[in-house]
């Protein structure tokens, strides 16, 4: 990730859409009076500096997205690639892979989990415009999600999803009378 692309995505997830030009004072501003954009301002600086060759930087970020951790209780590993775009709803109980590659507008609500099941070298692919409601999880070996797809609250997802569509899950629930 380049200066320009981390600037590209602060100036559209932190300081919002606006014709005035990115600066860094405009970023830390809002961050720090935007609450909810304040984990994507800190993540984001955070998977820069992890993407960088130096360790003294990975070092860095390893330490910024602990506390993001402790504070957040959201875990969005470093080296995980979100495109320009991020929105998270409530930051409580997420976790996303670091072999993940999400695409723009990516929007995420609280309690999702996002990962492989074991640590083989397969990607889970979201694409573009790609919403996931609460609760949900995605969990497999090798998922491709298509763009422009509505995940539903409480869905499991084990299998591609593909483009232009709506995935939900079907909880049956059994309740049994007391005897």
């Amino acid at each position: 990730m380049s200066v320009d692309e981390l600037k590209q995505c602060l100036h559209r997830e932190v300081i919002g859409h606006n014709k005035k030009p990115f600066s860094w004072g405009k970023a830390i501003h809002s961050a720090y009076k935007k609450p909810k954009k304040r984990f994507v301002f800190w993540w984001r600086l955070a998977n820069f500096l992890y993407l960088s060759k130096s360790r003294y930087r990975q070092k860095l970020a390893k330490r910024i997205n602990r506390n993001l951790f402790f504070k957040y209780n959201t875990e969005i590993e470093l080296g995980t690639q979100i495109g320009a775009g991020l929105t998270i709803g409530h930051q409580a109980g997420i976790v996303i892979s670091r072999r993940c590659k999400i695409g723009e507008n990516f929007t995420v609500r609280q309690n999702t989990t996002i990962g492989l099941k074991s640590d083989n070298s397969n990607t889970l692919t979201i694409g573009n415009n790609v919403n996931i409601g609460a609760n949900s999880c995605i969990i497999s070996e090798h998922v491709v999600i298509g763009d422009n797809v509505t995940i539903g609250a409480g869905a499991f997802v084990n299998h591609d999803i593909p483009a232009n569509s709506t995935y939900y899950s079907v909880n049956h629930s059994c309740i049994r009378p007391k005897e």
